[in-house]
């Protein structure tokens, strides 16, 4: 994954979820990928 799209997952998992970048700034891009995955599939089936 580029920076560029970690920097956009985190922005929206931020928003979205109201997670600290802090927090997300310390996890693996694999679980930035599911976390975006799954918030982003929950909020399209709503």
């Amino acid at each position: 994954m580029s920076r560029k799209e970690r920097e956009n997952m985190i922005r929206y998992i931020e928003m979205v979820r109201g997670m600290e970048k802090h927090t997300l700034s310390h996890m693996t891009d694999q679980d930035i990928e599911h976390i975006y995955e799954t918030t982003y599939m929950y909020h399209e089936n709503e």
